[in-house]
């Protein structure tokens, strides 16, 4: 029975990989948008593309940032300067095969006491509706070419570790990725999420996090600030740290673990409906969103930075 039961699952398995080791024909003919292009995951991404001969528009906030990547891109590759959260800077491609949606902010991320409506809104602009936003703009050309959405969420999306408007973002483009899949399948367009872990990229610098994490803790009332003592602060800078302290250092390098995915998200003839990318998101963050919330909450307690005069 036990020999059964290894052998299905070992041809399960095998026809999974050979289904996603078949690629998409005519690469040199599809035309990629590619938003957040100015560094990180957006920029290897669209360099990576390119070099496998893809007609890439990439989207950068800056000039700088567009100038450097066609600097280190063939003529093929063409830049626009946009900003998701202004209408009227989004454009539109005459043709369009993959839309990938990678723009994001993560400041200011701290503890909800600490924030205001604002600061909620600031993050949800850019991560949320900004990728909505997009994703409206472009869907009628995505559908009549049959091609791909890919939405890069986070495992912030599967499992909330502090406050501010990231972590609800992220579980936005989890809902709106799963609600647009089942619209668009009709029409054979597929649409993939990406769940990275951590890594070191600008969006999780700790030296940014760290310094507004301070001039945060400044703004509450004096209730809020006895509460989360200059104790608190403290411990909260030791689990940020610096680049030479655990937080930095426990963020991956690889960002080329993120792109491969993108990549295969939009060049597979069956890409898959979701992509782990990192070994704390497949070891450790995706396992415990999957444990009854009473078990993932003790599990998250025992890591967690605890306030003064707690019960």
């Amino acid at each position: 029975m036990w020999l059964y039961l290894v052998t299905l699952v070992g041809l399960y398995y095998l026809l999974c990989w050979y289904r996603e080791k078949q690629m998409v024909s005519n690469l040199q003919d599809k035309h990629v948008f590619i938003m957040g292009c100015d560094s990180g995951f957006g920029n290897l991404l669209a360099r990576q593309l390119d070099r496998r001969g893809m007609r890439v528009l990439a989207a950068c906030l800056t000039e700088k940032g567009a100038e450097e990547l066609r600097n280190k891109t063939s003529d093929r590759l063409e830049t626009v300067i946009l900003d998701v959260t202004k209408t009227e800077s989004i454009v539109t491609a005459p043709r369009l095969w993959g839309l990938v949606n990678n723009a994001g902010i993560s400041i200011p991320s701290t503890l909800n006491a600490f924030l205001k409506k604002e600061d909620f809104a600031k993050i949800l602009d850019v991560n949320l509706l900004g990728v909505i936003e997009v994703t409206l703009s472009m869907m009628p050309l995505v559908r009549k070419a049959r091609g791909r959405v890919v939405n890069v969420s986070s495992v912030l999306g599967r499992l909330c570790l502090f406050g501010g408007g990231y972590c609800i973002s992220k579980y936005g483009v989890e809902a709106f990725s799963d609600s647009l899949r089942r619209e668009l399948s009709y029409f054979g367009v597929k649409v993939a999420i990406i769940e990275p872990g951590f890594f070191q990229t600008a969006i999780s610098s700790s030296d940014r996090h760290l310094s507004h994490v301070k001039m945060l803790w400044h703004r509450p009332s004096s209730e809020v600030k006895e509460i989360y003592d200059e104790k608190f602060l403290l411990s909260c800078e030791w689990v940020l740290g610096t680049k030479e302290n655990n937080y930095w250092t426990n963020c991956a390098t690889k960002l080329s673990l993120v792109t491969d995915c993108m990549e295969h998200a939009l060049t597979s003839r069956h890409p898959r409906t979701r992509y782990s990318a990192g070994w704390d998101a497949k070891l450790f963050y995706i396992p415990v969103s999957y444990l009854p919330t009473c078990l993932a909450d003790v599990v998250l307690f025992w890591t967690s930075t605890k306030p003064k005069n707690t019960l």
